[in-house]
């Protein structure tokens, strides 16, 4: 196996290990909105210990790291393929787009929610900081629903690439099975998002200036 081929298939599989993976649990952690603002802050900025808290940076920013520069280096190759369907050809480069603004949207994410308030107000974002954006700031609602539905969209095609590329038969000898699988994991990571994105701007509407 050629060491580029290799290359190749690791960065795509860390898309899916760690960062699926972490995706899916963050945001069912932001679920937590629904039970009010203590919940959400307990189960997404509060952490074991400041160890702990490197400890998942590294896991899930490295591999970030790795996965987004594989990825831009690979948009300019992005070609129509004549041989395979117009439907997998417009899947394909949607994708290749849903990445480059997933990497748009992750920049201004972790700059607003995980820089900013730790750098500028030594501490993480509050809740209600985030509700009263959701719930009156319209663009900041927009780029987070457009920010999830491109999440959804990468994770589940990227899903479906690695399961093709590394998993045994029936699985990976099985297109219907493994598109049944990616429309699963989008709609799953879609309502998880979309549904964490309500709770906020639900949670939004309840406070006063």
């Amino acid at each position: 196996m050629r060491i580029g081929y290799l290359s190749s298939k690791t960065a795509s599989l860390l898309g899916l290990m760690p960062l699926g993976v972490w995706t899916v649990n963050h945001l069912w952690n932001n679920l937590h909105a629904i039970r009010g603002g203590e919940s959400w802050e307990r189960a997404v900025t509060q952490h074991r210990g400041p160890g702990f808290q490197l400890v998942t940076y590294a896991v899930v920013l490295l591999p970030l790291a790795i996965h987004a520069v594989w990825g831009v280096v690979r948009v300019p190759g992005t070609r129509v393929q004549a041989a395979t369907s117009a439907f997998a050809n417009v899947r394909h480069v949607l994708h290749r787009l849903a990445g480059l603004g997933i990497l748009a949207f992750l920049g201004a994410h972790l700059w607003l929610a995980l820089l900013r308030p730790r750098l500028l107000h030594g501490g993480p974002e509050p809740f209600d900081d985030l509700a009263r954006e959701m719930r009156f700031h319209r663009p900041t609602l927009l780029v987070y629903l457009l920010g999830v539905l491109g999440t959804a969209y990468h994770l589940a095609n990227g899903v479906q690439a690695v399961m093709a590329g590394w998993a045994p038969r029936p699985w990976g000898g099985s297109m219907n099975r493994l598109s049944l699988l990616a429309a699963l994991v989008f709609l799953g990571t879609l309502a998880l998002g979309w549904g964490a994105i309500f709770a906020l701007w639900r949670a939004g509407g309840l406070l006063t200036y």
